[in-house]
């Protein structure tokens, strides 16, 4: 009984596997993109106790077998967010002060209502610039009397719909939008952020609609969105940070052309994962929330904060402004094929609407 229990728990595990390889958007295709490393935990197990504890014969075999092809596939997307992977950006040496930055990315959960955690988290790391997501006006009427003095320069959209956002930074901030790319009640924020050295860098602060069954029955919003981000960083390469919760995680389809269209470079290879999301579940957590950087940064330090009663943890991470080490960097790029396929699916997320 053990034996065909354990053979078809590792083909099943091979399936879900083998459906995130499938280029389709339904939610519950690409839903098997995210808990790569829980899969691969699951089917080493499964291969370990086929080996030890099953008798020689078929299903031993076939549990054995189909478990480490199932773990293989796993690890090719999931070794370059561990150490034993070379870093994807160089770290920091004698950074100078100026030229640093550090930003805080908070998904603060709308209903969540611990924001004096969360103001003792910025109070005690002192960040340049305050990213938080799902902030509402609640969230404004809290963080605007204890942030408004030390960081002045500020993008406010409070928004009840889960998608709100809030921009506080002590660093000037210069060309600032909001804008609705995709949909009309998603927003992200623009804008050129100028350092104490007078240099002047474009930051994106992102928060696109993930693919769920409340959410969007497909992934082409969520696609599409950073998909126009990474298309307008490449028709206008600068100094660039790409903050925010993406909905999507770093070893994706969609994430990893995006960073191929936009040619930026992820901080957390050959780091770590930094999962962010699920706060209050350890076993299924991924991370949700990014800061990708253009070749012209170097990494000082990046770290995932603790719990303040959102599902996200924060992420705290400080960056050189270094465009002298940019040629050290592996940019990555995208074939014409990918830039056209790119651009077919921003124009279809632009006409296309959303059913759920």
């Amino acid at each position: 009984m053990l034996g065909p229990l354990l053979g078809c728990t590792a083909i099943s595990l091979l399936l879900a596997t083998l459906i995130a390889r499938v280029p389709m958007r339904w939610w519950w295709v690409r839903s098997f993109e995210f808990p790569r490393l829980q899969i691969a935990v699951l089917a080493l197990a499964c291969g370990l106790a086929s080996l030890l504890v099953l008798e020689p014969g078929q299903w031993q075999v076939t549990a054995i077998l189909v478990s480490f092809v199932t773990l293989g596939l796993q690890l090719r997307y999931i070794l370059p967010w561990t150490k034993l992977w070379p870093v994807q950006v160089k770290t920091a040496h004698n950074a100078p002060e100026d030229q640093m930055i550090t930003l805080l990315i908070a998904n603060v959960l709308t209903p969540n209502r611990q924001s004096k955690k969360l103001l003792e988290m910025i109070t005690h790391h002192q960040p340049d610039m305050i990213l938080t997501l799902e902030s509402d006006q609640w969230w404004q009427d809290q963080l605007d009397p204890a942030l408004d003095e030390q960081w002045p320069h500020s993008v406010k959209v409070p928004l009840d719909n889960l998608y709100g956002m809030h921009l506080y930074s002590r660093l000037a901030l210069k060309n600032t939008e909001v804008k609705w790319l995709i949909q009309d009640d998603i927003p992200s924020i623009h804008t050129q952020v100028e350092l104490k050295s007078g240099q002047h860098i474009r930051l994106f602060a992102v928060h696109p609609r993930p693919p769920a069954p409340s959410e969007s029955e497909k992934s082409l919003w969520r696609d599409a969105e950073l998909l126009w981000i990474g298309k307008e960083i490449h028709q206008d390469p600068k100094a660039t940070l790409v903050a925010g919760d993406l909905n999507d995680v770093a070893w994706s389809r969609t994430t990893r052309r995006f960073c191929r269209i936009a040619g930026m470079l992820d901080p957390r290879r050959g780091r770590g994962m930094f999962s962010t999301f699920h706060a209050s579940y350890p076993i299924l957590r991924w991370p949700l929330d990014h800061a990708f950087v253009s070749e012209h940064f170097t990494l000082v330090n990046m770290q995932r904060l603790g719990a303040f009663g959102s599902d996200h943890f924060p992420i705290l991470a400080t960056f050189c402004y270094r465009p002298s080490r940019q040629d050290e960097h592996d940019t990555p790029d995208a074939s014409a094929a990918e830039r056209q396929e790119a651009s077919e699916t921003i124009q279809k997320g632009k006409t296309e609407e959303q059913e759920t």
